[in-house]
């Protein structure tokens, strides 16, 4: 038995990373530069981030100018992503594997390992503070305004203009899918849509449609009436904000304005209760404008879809390829696939009369680069 399994690895193995590269949609279009650091021991890779740099006029003199300040930063990707989806085969069954038929326990194992890595990367998009669009309403139901506002939008926070993605929900796509410019083919340049039900790039924007795209609801503490309790300056980082009706607490990925300026958006980076009518809330980016006593914060309290139109740099994504262990009757392999970056590993035991096929990943990600991701709010 130990032969035949050793002949039957990689096959499952392959079949397994293609499953996982047509399925896993997320790993695909972020950052995976620090793929090689995740094979390296420790737990956490800290991915560089850049600091700004001013231009400035030079003057020719006997001594060289002074050196500009720089602040380079760091964000923590944790490997704390390992997941398993396991199935069985009894002697009977292990016909059909060994012919090289995937049984439907096979499918189902990797599906689920794919749907699993997707929405742990979808979870740190909370971390977003841009957003467009109405929440609780489904984006392009009249037109691609929506789309334009979040092109805008990123351009705004600069981000590059190349490896732009849209990462939609089912209504989401489905909306785009029928607006005139990407439907009508002498609008949109081919016969995609008409033909095969495809986006394709529109507008600066690889489009993909996810089914794991999740709803975000907002903490229960967020009512009308909130105040800026005292002035604050440029560059903080976490204010007090006062309401004399509010109770309850909010939530990490609650966004929100300050004095009406609606173009400049937060998002809470921390837990927070009232306490006496009293908030004090921790958001990014740092206070870009000042914030008065008594400025109102309108927040947005309404439960909605986040929809992502971002550039690969926002997220990043590193899997670890994990040890091919051989004792005890187990026979283990492990793989990279190098479209969506993910180190898949097999374990096949055995057991009485049946064999036990393990798939299991170990990885990590962080939403690394806010300023290069929007929320389309669905």
């Amino acid at each position: 038995m130990t032969n035949t399994l050793t002949n039957v690895l990689p096959r499952l193995l392959a079949q397994g990373l293609l499953a996982l590269r047509q399925n896993a949609i997320l790993p695909r279009l972020v950052n995976r530069d620090y793929q090689n650091l995740a094979a390296q021991k420790g737990n956490v890779i800290n991915v560089p981030i850049p600091s700004a740099i001013t231009a400035r006029d030079v003057t020719a003199a006997v001594t060289f100018a002074a050196n500009q300040d720089n602040n380079p930063t760091t964000a923590a990707v944790t490997l704390d992503f390992w997941k398993e989806a396991s199935f069985h085969l009894s002697d009977n069954d292990m016909v059909s594997a060994m012919n090289g038929v995937i049984p439907m326990q096979a499918s189902e194992a990797i599906k689920s390992l794919a749907n699993a890595v997707d929405a742990y990367i979808i979870g740190k998009a909370v971390g977003i503070y841009g957003w467009v669009g109405a929440a609780g309403t489904t984006p392009f139901a009249s037109g691609v305004t929506v789309l334009s506002a979040a092109r805008t939008l990123l351009n705004k926070q600069l981000a590059p203009l190349s490896d732009r993605s849209t990462v939609l929900d089912p209504a989401a796509e489905g909306a785009l899918l029928i607006a005139s410019p990407v439907l009508l083919a002498n609008e949109r340049g081919d016969q995609g849509a008409v033909i095969s039900g495809t986006i394709g790039r529109k507008l600066g924007f690889d489009h993909y449609m996810d089914q794991n795209i999740a709803t975000f609801t907002p903490g229960a503490a967020w009512v009308t009436g909130y105040t800026v309790s005292v002035s604050n300056t440029v560059g903080v980082s976490t204010m007090v904000l006062l309401n004399s009706s509010a109770t309850g607490a909010v939530k990490i990925g609650d966004v929100f304005t300050i004095g009406g300026a609606t173009n400049q958006q937060y998002v809470l980076t921390a837990v927070a209760t009232v306490a006496s009518s009293v908030l004090t809330v921790f958001f990014k980016p740092d206070l870009v404008t000042h914030a008065a006593t008594a400025d109102v914060a309108t927040v947005v309290a309404t439960a909605h879809v986040i929809n992502l139109a971002m550039h690969r740099d926002a997220f990043a994504w590193a899997s670890r390829p994990l040890a091919d262990i051989q004792g005890l009757g187990n026979q283990m392999m492990s793989a990279v696939d190098d479209i969506s970056g993910i180190a898949l590993r097999l374990e096949v035991s055995r057991q009485y009369k049946q064999t036990t096929f393990s798939y299991d990943i170990l990885g990590g990600a962080n939403l690394v680069r806010r300023e290069l991701a929007v929320r389309i709010m669905g």
